[in-house]
């Protein structure tokens, strides 16, 4: 039978079934759960808020394909752009909330996007699952009770492991260079705090930068001229292009080894600035990487992400932190959403808080989140990577 003629077929039958009272609507599919994404969709350099998606979109996949929650809803993504305005993310958020199947919102790369819609979120009693962005404050928000969850990076930890690592190569005195914004404010604090804490690095002098500058080199020079040994970089991709390109134009003495918050993985910060990257001795921060990775769950992933989005090489997936944390943070939703028996959300925030023995991608979680924290991670998921010569993100105690 042709496609036209089993089409036409199944509207007879489906009339015919009509016209005697059928109860066709027990036959409709369940009505999905919807989990919202607010990221940076539309950030013209940004691969972050894709690589959320991707993670997200596989868990969605592997939960769907076994039944679905609540005796066979399955899930849905529902996606926003804020192109990291915070306006964009108060309204796209609020609008989300808005919707009575949207049962959390997953956020994206840029904390003071995230930060904005921290009052929005508890206001409206829609769980917040931040997968990328570390200001402390967003954990830290002094709500009580707080519907703010993280499987992430904080800023305090990411600046303590980056003034270990200066430390680890030899520098005493370091520079650092932040932006004008609550990222850039949040990583300075945690500088200061640790820095004194540790005793044998100090900060010889910190610079601050805003967002679209077109040079960073008189920030740079400032901070090396303070006798900076080594640099702390907290930046995204565009900025940071910009500072390493200037930096490879410059003799080789005045180029201090760059020391860098994950913000520029987020971005197409590799091929912006990959000649520079051979001569600039860069490393940055991260919490996954697939490469080399064989257990059950990346093999699940690394499938998927071959059968959905083409992606046949861990060495070529952008943002890999982005997809590990988004996926892990479904399938977390999902356990909540069946404890709680119920989209409700403020029982799905409770439950969250139950939620135990989930053998995730990133790591195995017997207490993901608790009542008095919020935080998946903790400090010994940081370690620290390189460019490798086609943009892999290679462990540096991997390195072959």
């Amino acid at each position: 039978m042709t496609d036209a003629n089993f089409n036409a077929s199944r509207r007879r039958a489906l009339l015919a079934l009509a016209a005697f009272g059928a109860p066709l609507a027990a036959t409709a599919q369940p009505r999905p759960i919807l989990i919202g994404i607010d990221a940076e969709f539309g950030h013209a350099t940004s691969t972050s808020a894709e690589a959320i998606r991707r993670g997200a979109s596989i868990a969605i996949d592997e939960i769907n394909r076994a039944g679905g929650l609540l005796g066979g809803r399955p899930l849905a993504l529902e996606l926003r752009d804020n192109r990291s305005v915070p306006n964009r993310a108060i309204e796209n958020v609020g609008a989300l909330a808005a919707n009575a199947d949207v049962v959390a919102v997953l956020t994206g790369k840029f904390s003071p996007a995230v930060l904005e819609v921290v009052p929005v979120v508890q206001k409206a009693g829609l769980p917040l699952l931040a997968a990328w962005s570390a200001a402390d404050e967003i954990i830290d928000n002094g709500q009580s009770p707080s519907f703010v969850f993280r499987l992430s990076l904080r800023d305090s930890w990411a600046l303590e492991g980056m003034l270990k690592q200066a430390h680890r190569v030899g520098a005493r005195q370091v520079g650092l260079l932040v932006p004008n914004t609550a990222w850039g404010r949040s990583s300075l604090a945690a500088a200061e705090r640790h820095a004194k804490r540790l005793g044998n690095v100090r900060l010889a002098g910190v610079s601050w930068y805003n967002w679209g500058d077109k040079s960073l080199a008189p920030a740079y020079q400032q901070v090396r001229q303070a006798g900076a040994e080594a640099l702390l970089l907290v930046a995204n991709e565009g900025e940071g292009a910009v500072l390493v390109n200037e930096m490879a134009r410059l003799p080789a003495a005045e180029r201090l080894p760059v020391i860098s918050h994950w913000g520029v993985t987020g971005g197409r910060f590799f091929s912006m600035a990959e000649a520079a990257l051979s001569v600039v001795d860069f490393t940055v921060v991260q919490t996954y990487s697939f490469i080399g990775a064989r257990d059950p769950a990346a093999q699940r992933v690394l499938a998927a992400l071959k059968d959905k989005y083409g992606v046949d090489d861990p060495r070529r997936i952008d943002s890999p932190v982005g997809i590990a944390h988004a996926y892990d943070l479904v399938h977390l939703l999902a356990r909540a959403i069946e404890l709680a028996g119920s989209t409700d959300r403020r029982r799905v925030r409770d439950a969250l808080e139950q939620v135990r023995e989930y053998r995730g991608l990133v790591r195995h979680y017997r207490e993901p989140f608790t009542a008095e924290r919020h935080e998946a991670l903790d400090p010994s998921a940081l370690f620290f990577a390189v460019y490798d010569r086609d943009g892999a993100l290679l462990r540096i105690d991997r390195r072959k």
